[in-house]
């Protein structure tokens, strides 16, 4: 087992560790906490009371953040012909297409969001199994499938961000940096909130969300009000 730091030690006393907290709080004490050399980035962690074995329980979708995540979105586009031009003049980071496609297929994976044009999905589906593990697979369902390339990637620039439930039930979000205003950290997680539990299938009945928690990197997490 990795020791821990005399910093997060320091932190941990800070926290009860059995002790329910409001959000607001929890970001209060977070942001008073020891914290590492860098920018630390600040989560959301959900438990949910699904089976992601069960198509009709899948919890996928979107939420835009208010204040974004602070953090430079790599973004990717899959497109031809006009498109292409679009897209740069958007200022995708990385644009093409079966060259671009090519190129993942060799390894490459230097990006945090893939858009693409309805005509690519054909011949980008041929990476379903590298893309789709890591969460970058472009879908319909949260707009990086779209011919309007030009909004998709301002969305994306604006904070939006895509959350998916992992095979364990669990969902687990950025809502910015510890760097953030209490304030803006208070209105990105309440929007992750809301957006997850509109997110609830209607074949779950009862409580959706088992736990939350919130954490900072390298710091202890905090258990919130479900």
């Amino acid at each position: 087992m990795r020791a821990q730091s005399k910093r997060y030690k320091e932190s941990a006393k800070a926290v009860t560790a059995d002790k329910v907290y409001t959000l607001k709080e929890a970001i209060a004490i977070l942001k008073k906490l020891p914290q590492p050399k860098f920018d630390a980035a600040v989560d959301l962690h959900f438990n949910l009371s699904v089976d992601s074995k069960k198509s009709d329980q899948m919890v996928r979708g979107t939420v835009v953040l208010p204040h974004g995540t602070g953090k430079k979105v790599r973004v990717a586009v899959f497109c031809k012909g006009e498109h292409e031009r679009q897209a740069r003049e958007a200022n995708a980071d990385l644009v093409g297409g079966q060259e671009l496609i090519d190129k993942v297929a060799a390894g490459f994976l230097e990006f945090d969001c893939a858009i693409a044009t309805p005509e690519m999905m054909k011949d980008l589906s041929k990476l379903g199994k590298v893309l789709g593990p890591r969460g970058l697979m472009p879908s319909p369902k949260t707009g990086t499938v779209t011919n309007d390339i030009v909004k998709a990637i301002e969305d994306v620039r604006k904070g939006k961000v895509e959350f998916r439930v992992d095979k364990q039930g669990g969902v687990h979000l950025s809502v910015g940096k510890v760097s953030f205003s209490e304030d803006k950290l208070l209105e990105n997680a309440s929007r992750v909130i809301e957006a997850l539990n509109e997110a609830k299938p209607n074949s779950v009945k009862g409580k959706f969300v088992k736990t939350l928690s919130i954490t900072a990197n390298m710091n202890p997490g905090l258990r919130l009000e479900a």
